[in-house]
């Protein structure tokens, strides 16, 4: 749940700190005042991509900011896995934009990346905008809200496609024109040889470089390992000298008494310890010698690690890496057809394979369709339709339509009107009529999802999500109007449901209301935000039904508006 949304110096807000509650939050104000700023202030907290253009005239960063409260072993996966300290039940997350374009993420104020605000993202908050396409999805994201509904895993799919791929790509290697094949093994031959000559180890390039740093000031090495050596050893003063002299006294003073008696075990391991150090220092230094021969090796050795990283790395094992997988192409090539022979064989299984978990997961999908369609037609028809609607799942299990996500393609179908044929929700539906199959079909995922966590014994992961709708209201009115209303009311039961609407029937079944409203001061203007008491929340409810001039009629019907919907 969303506790706290905080927005600095971000397009026209200057300071806005907003907190929320559980229940059906509503924000309304004039058009213009900024409302949509917000909900594109928080996708940024959810990974949304950042524009220097979105900073404050005259200031040289936005900062967003939000806290929420997120009990969830999903968050806490993701932090881990991240290197990132949990804060008890909670989660900051703050982002930065400079001026400048640069930008900076922090979670729990440590350093992060958008990339895990991304990954956090599905498991805080959900926003549902005005020009969302569910109907102008395309295929790969209709085809991921049904697996969304159904809690379908493709990973098994996407990993025997991409094992598919791989035989089917060494195929093609193998099966080149021989014009193009000669061509390719003269290359792999000679860079096979270039790696192979330079006669590799892990680690050479780091071990050199240490190597090359002593050799390098080789006189000031000796001379600090020496001198280490006397202090701890040699010298009259030493460090061992003066733990021996320290045990002859306490021995003395055990002939008074045995309070020291268990010191002298202590100190002749001490003793030890730093002679056996001084020992190594002693014939380290002695080891290093100057040798200007063998620095211009080391140099040399190295410069050609760093010639081969450059054409063949990045890194030293990434060289040795592409020598073995060159020696395995060459002899490939070499064996051309008992290879083939071996990989169709190969590939024909992979095929098998891919083939028995597509359709698994292809038999899942038609049957979570044939309940998401019922579902979704249910929710539509509670929001003054009367529609049918379908999902339609497609494709067939030939090669060509094969992909990492499975052969199926989705199409979300629907009748607007009785006698009417279904068509594409995108070509039939009106705009007001795509807000209400939005809001139905984004309910019946939502639920299905509750109910796929519940079931698993669990605490539903996505009931916890803050769910945020930005004018999915456009285009109805009315008795439509009142429908969606009562259906957010119901959503937000269940979920903390964030709303932003210019329709008073909906605005009316609030549990929290909030104002947001444009101001001028000091020749700026800038967006406040301020929740409204039950007075306030009449008057504006009033301005929503008559515009900016407040009228007797207006009020009494906000006043009835609040009272049919039970505030």
């Amino acid at each position: 749940m969303l506790l706290e949304l905080r927005v600095e110096n971000y397009a026209v807000i200057d300071n806005v700190a907003v907190e929320f509650a559980a229940g059906l939050n509503l924000l309304t104000g004039e058009t213009g005042a900024g409302k949509s700023i917000l909900i594109d202030a928080l996708a940024l907290l959810l990974g949304d991509k950042a524009s220097s253009d979105a900073v404050r005239h005259g200031t040289e960063r936005a900062t967003v900011s939000a806290v929420f409260d997120a009990e969830s072993a999903a968050i806490g996966a993701v932090l881990e896995a991240n290197g990132i300290d949990s804060e008890d039940e909670q989660i900051i997350l703050r982002r930065e934009i400079s001026a400048g374009g640069k930008g900076r993420v922090f979670i729990n104020n440590q350093p992060a990346t958008v990339t895990v605000l991304r990954q956090l993202a599905p498991h805080l908050a959900v926003i549902h905008a005005q020009n969302e396409a569910v109907l102008a999805f395309d295929a790969g994201s209709r085809l991921a809200l049904l697996d969304s509904f159904a809690g379908c895993d493709d990973s098994a799919v996407t990993s025997a496609f991409e094992a598919w791929q791989r035989v089917r790509h060494r195929i093609a290697d193998l099966e080149r024109d021989e014009h193009d094949r000669l061509r390719m093994m003269d290359l792999w031959s000679y860079q096979r040889k270039e790696i192979a000559d330079a006669r590799l180890q892990a680690d050479e390039d780091t071990k050199l470089e240490s190597e090359k740093r002593v050799l390098a000031n080789a006189e000031r090495v000796r001379s600090a390992a020496m001198a280490a050596y006397d202090s701890l050893y040699e010298g009259a003063a030493s460090a061992a000298s003066s733990v021996r002299a320290a045990t002859k006294q306490i021995e003395e003073l055990l002939r008074f008494g045995e309070q020291f008696r268990d010191a002298i075990p202590e100190l002749e391991s001490a003793r030890i310890t730093i002679e056996d150090i001084g020992q190594r220092l002693r014939d380290y230094g002695e080891g290093i010698e100057a040798s200007p021969e063998r620095l211009a090796e080391v140099e040399d050795r190295l410069a050609l690690l760093d010639r081969l990283k450059r054409k063949y790395g990045p890194k030293l094992e990434d060289v040795i890496a592409l020598g073995d997988e060159l020696e395995r192409k060459l002899n490939e090539m070499e064996n051309k057809d008992e290879v083939l022979r071996k990989l169709h064989l190969e590939l024909a299984n992979a095929a098998e394979q891919y083939l028995t978990v597509a359709r698994a997961i292809s038999r899942q999908r038609y049957e979570a369709a044939r309940k998401l369609e019922k579902l979704v037609e249910s929710e539509i028809n509670e929001l003054a339709m009367k529609a049918r609607f379908k999902v339609e799942v497609s494709g067939t299990d030939e090669e060509a339509n094969w992909t990492a996500g499975g052969f199926d393609q989705v199409q979300y179908m629907i009748s607007a009107n009785p006698g009417e044929p279904l068509g594409p929700v995108d070509e039939i539906a009106s705009g007001g009529e795509l807000s209400r199959v939005m809001l139905a079909l984004k309910t019946s995922v939502e639920a299905g999802q509750a109910k796929r966590s519940g079931r698993n014994g669990g605490r539903a992961e996505a009931s916890q999500r803050t769910l945020v709708f930005d004018e999915i209201d456009s285009g109805i009115g009315g008795r439509a109007a009142e429908a969606v209303g009562k259906k957010l009311k119901q959503l937000s039961r269940t979920k903390q449901v964030l709303c932003i609407t210019h329709l008073p029937q909906i605005a009316s079944f609030a549990d929290q209301h909030y104002l947001i409203e444009k101001r001028e001061a000091a020749g700026r203007t800038k967006t406040l935000v301020r929740p409204l008491d039950v007075d306030e929340r009449t008057k504006e409810i009033a301005r929503m039904i008559s515009g900016a001039k407040l009228t007797e009629t207006s009020l009494k019907h906000a006043e009835q508006m609040l009272k049919s919907s039970g505030q």
